[in-house]
């Protein structure tokens, strides 16, 4: 019987045309990854995109990021189990250093005139 390590993932502060926080989860080896307007906070919710899949490079990257799109610095990172994942439903539980307890991603359908990435929240409850 084969054990894997259990996926990653990494909040990252990501200072380019403004700050934001990328939020990455290791998944098929990628990381699915969503711009937070806002480091997740216990019993709050913050609006989030969905980015196209990062390289799972970035689970461990502090530094510039290429063609000039600004640099990264690593706010956690850690461990997480999956408990729900659909298309507009994630959700997680993390064990990071900062980051501990469950994590819910939900997507309400894009309007026609909202960027692409759709409409995310991020809330994260029962902390530990």
């Amino acid at each position: 019987m084969s054990h894997f390590p259990p996926p990653r993932f990494v909040l990252l502060e990501h200072q380019w045309i403004g700050v934001h926080w990328d939020f990455m989860l290791e998944r098929d080896g990628v990381l699915k990854t969503w711009a937070l307007d806002a480091p997740p906070r216990p019993g709050g919710e913050v609006d989030a995109r969905e980015l196209p899949d990062h390289r799972a490079a970035y689970l461990d990257y502090e530094g510039p990021v290429s063609h000039d799109r600004g640099w990264v610095r690593r706010v956690d990172e850690g461990i997480y189990t999956p408990i729900e994942w659909a298309d507009d439903c994630v959700r997680v539980r993390l064990e990071g250093r900062q980051l501990v307890g469950e994590v819910l991603l939900t997507n309400r359908p894009r309007e026609s005139n909202e960027p692409a990435g759709g409409n995310w929240k991020i809330s994260l409850g029962n902390v530990d």
